[in-house]
C-alpha cells in the first residue's frame, strides 16, 4: 500500500512539474477578414536572466531561410501581475526582456495571407497555419511541452485538423518544441474521409483526408478511395507503416485557385495546397503531390539525414543528402502512381524523359555533383532574392538530380544484382529509419555495399555519381525495360534560346546556358535581339522559323544591342541535344519477353493480393 501511494505521489508531482513548465498559446481571429490573428504566449517558471523570444527563420521541409518575423507587430510583454515589461527588439525577429520575473505573457498580432505549406493565412473561410510562420518561442526552452488553444466560436462550422494531440476544450498538445514546430494546423469547415490500415505488427492506424475545398462529400470519399490505392503501393515498398504518433496520419488538403500552392511533409501529416477550383475533375492531376509527400513520412521524417537533425530554426540547415531525401522521394512519388494504375507506361516514359534530359543536358549536372546540388538548397528552396543569380548554369534541382540518380540505381540493381531500389529503401529503413538514427552519406554507401554484397560496386557508384559528376548509361539501362533513349530532333539546328521576352517592341534574351550556341556566341541576358542572318526577329515564332531553315554547323551573323550599344557576333548552330524516351514498340522495335518481364516487375503493382 505504501508503494502504491508512493507511485501516485510521484505521478502527481510529475504532473505538477509539467503544469509549471509547459508553454501555452492562445489564438483567436477577431479580424480574420483582414488576415490577422491575435496570439498570446504564456511562459511560466522563466529562468533567471534576460529572456529572449523570437520568430523562426526556417521551417521543417524547407531548406532556405524565410523571414517569418516580418508579419509580427504589436508585440508586448507582461509579467505575472499584468504589468508591462521592458522589451528590446535586438533583431528583426528577436525580442529581449531584461527583467522578466518568474512568469511572462507575450501578445502579438500576426498577419497571414499566403496559403501554402510554408506560411500562414487567415480569412473568413479558414485559418491555415504552418507553425514556424505563426508562433513565437522562447530561446533555450525547447524541451518544454506546448499547449495551444483556439478560440473561433464566431466562425461558422470551423473545426481543427492537426497531428497535435487533442486535449479537449479546443486545446492541443505537443511534447516538445521540435514536435510543435512540425505540426501544421488547418481550421475550417472542411470535409473528411478516413480509413484504417493494419501495420505489419497487426496494430491499426487511421489515415485522414481533410479537404477544405468546394466539393461534395461524395467527391472527397471517392478521392480517399484513390488515395487508399496509392497508400497501399507505398506500404509495399517499405514493408510496414511508420508508427504514427497517436495512431493517426493526416492529409491536410486546401484547394482553391488563389492559393499559392505547395506540398510540405511533416511527421504524421502533410500540408497539401493546390490551385484548382476543386478536387472534382482534377483528381489525377492532384495525386502527384500526395504521393511525394506521403513517401516523406518514411523518407525524411524518420529516415533522416544527420544534417537536418535537429532542425535549426535560427537559420537554414545545409544538407549533403537532399538528392536522396527529396530526389528519391520525387522518383517514387511518380513511380508509385504508375504502380497504382493512375499513370500509364507512356506517362512513365515521359517522366524518365524529363529526368534523362535534365541530368544529361544541364550544366548544373554536368559540372556539379548531387551533393553540391543538395548544398545549394539553402539558396534555391523558395529562397527569396531580388538579384539575378547564375542558377541556370550551376544548379540542377536536387529533386530532379536525385530522381535521375534513383532511376539509374534502381535499374542497375535490377539488371546487375536481381535486386531493386525497393530493397535498398527497406534496408535503409531497417538500419536508420525505423530506429530513427540519423544517417550520413557514408552510411548510405555502407548500406548499399551490404545489400549488394559488393562493396566495390557501392564505392564506385558513390565516387562517380554521388560525390562526382559522371553519369550512368541511361540508354543501356532503360533498354532493359524496353525503353529507347534517343535524340528527339536528330539533325535539327539549335540555338539554345528557348524563351524570348517581347515588350514594347523589344525582343530580349534570357540568361543563356553554358555550352549552347547562344552562350558560345557571347549572347546573354538582357541583350536586345535584332536580326539573325539578316532576318528581323520579332518573337519566338520568328526565331523558330529561322532556326528550322538552317542545319547544324551553319554560321550566321547576329545583331543585337546591349545598354543601347549596337553589337554583332557569329553564331554556329549545333544539333538539338534534346532527348526523348519512348517504348521500343513505338520505334518499330521488338519488345522481348525479357524486356516485358523487367518492365512489369518494375512498373506494375507490388501490392500482394490475399
Amino acid at each position: 500500500m505504501k508503494k502504491i501511494l508512493g507511485t501516485a505521489a510521484v505521478m502527481l508531482l510529475s504532473l505538477s512539474v509539467f503544469a509549471q513548465n509547459e508553454i501555452s498559446y492562445n489564438v483567436s481571429f477577431p479580424n480574420a477578414i483582414h488576415h490577422e490573428a491575435e496570439i498570446s504566449m504564456q511562459i511560466p517558471n522563466v529562468p533567471a536572466g534576460t529572456l529572449k523570444v523570437r520568430m523562426s527563420r526556417s521551417s521543417p521541409g524547407r531548406y532556405a531561410t524565410h523571414e517569418f518575423g516580418k508579419n509580427v507587430y504589436n508585440l508586448k510583454a507582461f509579467d505575472g501581475n499584468g504589468k508591462v515589461l521592458v522589451l528590446n527588439q535586438s533583431a528583426g525577429d528577436v525580442y529581449e526582456i531584461p527583467n522578466p520575473g518568474k512568469s511572462v505573457k507575450i501578445t502579438y498580432t500576426l498577419f497571414g495571407n499566403w496559403i501554402d505549406g510554408t506560411y500562414a493565412g487567415f480569412d473568413e473561410t479558414h485559418a491555415h497555419m504552418n507553425i514556424p510562420a505563426t508562433f513565437a518561442f522562447p530561446i533555450g526552452l525547447d524541451e518544454r511541452a506546448r499547449l495551444v488553444k483556439f478560440n473561433y466560436n464566431d466562425k461558422q462550422n470551423w473545426k481543427v485538423a492537426t497531428q497535435l494531440k487533442p486535449m479537449g476544450n479546443e486545446t492541443y498538445y505537443a511534447p516538445s518544441f521540435q514536435y510543435f514546430m512540425d505540426s501544421p494546423i488547418e481550421i475550417a469547415n472542411y470535409k473528411t474521409a478516413s480509413w484504417e490500415v493494419k501495420n505489419k505488427d497487426g496494430k491499426m492506424q487511421t489515415i485522414h483526408l481533410i479537404s477544405h475545398s468546394n466539393d461534395e462529400q461524395k467527391t472527397v470519399d471517392n478521392y480517399a478511395n484513390m488515395l487508399k490505392k496509392m497508400v497501399d503501393e507505398h506500404y509495399a515498398v517499405w514493408g510496414e507503416f511508420p508508427t504514427y504518433d497517436y495512431g493517426n496520419y493526416y492529409f491536410l488538403h486546401d484547394v482553391y485557385p488563389d492559393n499559392a500552392g505547395d506540398g510540405m511533409e511533416h511527421r504524421n501529416s502533410t500540408s497539401i495546397v493546390q490551385r484548382t477550383p476543386k478536387i472534382e475533375g482534377y483528381e489525377s492531376n492532384l495525386l502527384g503531390t500526395f504521393s511525394h509527400e506521403y513517401f516523406h513520412s518514411w523518407n525524411v521524417e524518420r529516415l533522416r539525414p544527420k544534417t537536418l537533425e535537429p532542425f535549426n530554426f535560427n537559420h537554414s540547415n545545409i544538407s549533403n543528402e537532399l538528392w536522396l531525401a527529396e530526389g528519391f522521394t520525387q522518383y517514387y512519388g511518380s513511380l508509385l502512381l504508375t504502380r497504382a494504375g493512375f499513370k500509364t507506361v507512356d506517362n512513365a516514359a515521359q517522366t524518365f524523359n524529363g529526368l534523362a534530359n535534365a541530368v544529361l543536358n544541364s550544366p548544373g549536372a554536368k559540372n556539379y555533383s548531387p551533393i553540391q546540388s543538395s548544398r545549394y538548397a539553402v539558396f534555391a528552396d523558395a529562397g527569396v532574392a531580388i538579384d539575378q543569380t547564375n542558377k541556370g548554369n550551376i544548379f540542377l534541382s536536387y529533386y530532379t538530380y536525385g530522381a535521375a540518380t534513383a532511376l539509374a540505381l534502381d535499374l542497375r540493381l535490377r539488371s546487375e544484382f536481381k535486386l531493386s531500389l525497393d530493397d535498398y529503401m527497406r534496408a535503409l529503413w531497417k538500419a536508420y529509419g525505423k530506429p530513427e538514427i540519423a544517417y550520413t552519406v557514408s552510411d548510405l554507401e555502407k548500406t548499399l555495399a551490404a545489400l549488394t554484397k559488393n562493396p566495390a560496386f557501392a564505392a564506385d557508384f558513390f565516387k562517380r555519381y554521388i560525390y562526382g559528376t559522371e553519369k550512368n548509361d541511361y540508354a543501356k539501362l532503360l533498354l532493359n525495360a524496353g525503353f529507347v533513349l534517343r535524340k528527339a530532333n536528330p539533325g535539327k539546328a539549335y540555338t539554345g534560346i528557348t524563351r524570348l521576352t517581347v515588350e514594347n517592341g523589344k525582343v530580349t534574351l534570357p540568361q543563356t546556358t553554358i555550352g549552347t550556341p547562344a552562350y558560345n556566341a557571347g549572347l546573354d541576358v538582357d541583350n536586345v535581339l535584332l536580326t539573325i542572318d539578316g532576318v528581323e526577329i520579332k518573337d519566338q515564332a520568328a526565331l523558330t522559323k529561322l532556326t528550322e531553315a538552317h542545319k547544324p554547323g551553319d554560321v550566321v551573323e547576329v545583331t543585337y544591342s546591349y545598354r543601347g550599344e549596337a553589337k554583332s557576333t557569329k553564331l554556329t548552330f549545333a544539333e538539338n541535344p534534346t532527348l526523348e524516351v519512348v517504348s521500343i514498340e513505338k520505334t518499330g522495335g521488338s519488345l522481348t519477353k525479357e524486356m516485358q518481364n523487367f518492365r512489369d516487375n518494375w512498373l506494375n503493382s507490388q501490392v500482394k493480393t490475399k
